[in-house]
């Protein structure tokens, strides 16, 4: 893994390959491909010692035509302008490609949350959510959780907006603990729709899911969900990492188990269900029929590409590949299940805790997940009549041409004025 590749660069040669499959003009395309708006902040935040720390903060809108803005906020200290830009355009493409009626947005602060106290996060999201208080709203820009963010953020977000503004509205942010207007089945969705795709795939290639074998790139929310779905399929997860290394057991590794140790000691080095001890190359690179990349972006290069074994990847992280490393995957007949669909999961069932916050009527953990099957699995068959009708060269072409073709019909239908 070089992370060399520029995230935007990246969605934009994405945007235009997809745009060129179906003729899209050199004017739409340069539209589709920047964003509407990019705000930057210095958020100053009084730290436990009262001291004063400045922060760098972005929130990127990149097309409404579709709806409102939608998208998470990550704490890393890897957040930058180009990542969010990136970001907020997967997130228009993603809405798309499984149907939601939403446009992208992406917000993100650098810092790195494990230095800093519970009550300086708080004082930190409160500083945020009062910087975008013009700009979001259940109608305008919906944010979400994404990164080293959860509940316990989007409850902070929200209160402060509410007290702010003097109202309740639960829909300002997706991603809430349920008592705070959050959503059944919202922690699983991006997992799930990893499932979802890798079970589709394997039935329309004809393919026994039983039979496979599963590494897991990145151990969070997103990856031992996944896992622990794979895993009741009947698949064999025999690998999984995070950030200090991979683990492995030929014979399939317990996954709870697994999570728990990780819950417990803050890694999974040292897991003593598993044989083998990893470099995370080495599981990237591992001879396995299915490849789950659940961490940042660009975790595969063009070089690393060439050295992997699987069948099939399904990425649960945006961006995990860079373009060069596709066009590597595509001449080696490995098929790619793009982040667009693969983790849209989350915004799916963001979607259906939005429209439950506003009819004030929560659904049932049973109707959430049988709805995102329904988004996933429609969006999957969309995917492959796109990828076979239009003969592009992978499945992330295909579904960037569904996506594209819908916003360009809403902004058609919208107009452009004055």
């Amino acid at each position: 893994m070089t992370g060399e590749a520029d995230p935007f660069e990246s969605l934009q040669e994405q945007v235009r390959e997809a745009g060129a499959a179906i003729d899209l003009g050199e004017d739409v395309l340069e539209r589709l491909s920047n964003p509407e708006r990019v705000l930057e902040l210095n958020l100053s935040v009084e730290m436990d010692d009262g001291s004063i720390e400045l922060f760098e903060a972005y929130r990127s809108q990149f097309n409404g035509d579709r709806g409102p803005y939608k998208g998470g906020i990550r704490y890393h200290p890897g957040v930058n302008r180009a990542e969010v830009k990136a970001l907020s355009g997967w997130m228009v493409y993603k809405c798309a490609a499984v149907n939601v009626p939403y446009g992208g947005g992406k917000g993100g602060i650098r810092v790195d949350p494990a230095e800093y106290s519970e009550a300086e996060l708080e004082r930190l999201t409160r500083a945020y959510a009062e910087e975008l208080r013009p700009l979001v709203g259940e109608d305008r820009d919906i944010p979400a959780p994404d990164v080293n963010t959860g509940q316990r953020e989007m409850n902070w977000f929200k209160d402060t907006y509410e007290t702010l503004e003097g109202t309740t509205e639960p829909g300002v942010v997706t991603g809430k603990g349920i008592e705070s207007g959050g959503s059944q089945g919202r922690v699983e969705a991006t997992g799930r729709s990893v499932m979802l795709v890798v079970r589709e795939a394997f039935d329309h290639f004809g393919w026994d899911v039983t039979d496979a074998t599963v590494a897991v790139q990145g151990f969070g929310n997103a990856g031992s969900i996944a896992a622990r779905l794979l895993d009741d399929l009947g698949a064999d997860i025999v690998a999984a990492s995070d950030s200090s290394g991979a683990i492995y057991d030929g014979d399939g590794l317990d996954v709870e188990a697994a999570k728990e140790y990780k819950a417990e000691t803050g890694s999974l080095s040292g897991f003593d269900g598993a044989t083998e001890e990893w470099t995370n190359e080495e599981l990237l690179t591992a001879d396995v029929d299915v490849l789950v990349p659940a961490a940042l972006e660009n975790a595969i290069d063009a070089e690393l590409a060439e050295a992997v074994s699987a069948d099939l990847i399904a990425e649960a992280a945006n961006g995990p590949l860079t373009p060069d490393a596709d066009d590597v995957l595509a001449e080696r007949d490995v098929y790619v299940i793009p982040d667009i669909l693969a983790n849209a999961g989350g915004v799916t069932v963001s979607y259906f805790e939005w429209v439950q916050n506003r009819q004030r009527f929560p659904w049932t953990e049973q109707r959430v997940n049988d709805e995102l099957e329904r988004y996933i699995t429609d969006a999957f068959d969309s995917m492959v009549d796109a990828y076979e009708r239009l003969d592009v060269p992978t499945l992330r072409v295909a579904m960037y041409t569904v996506a594209l073709e819908r916003v360009v019909r809403a902004a058609e239908e919208g107009g452009i004025w004055p």
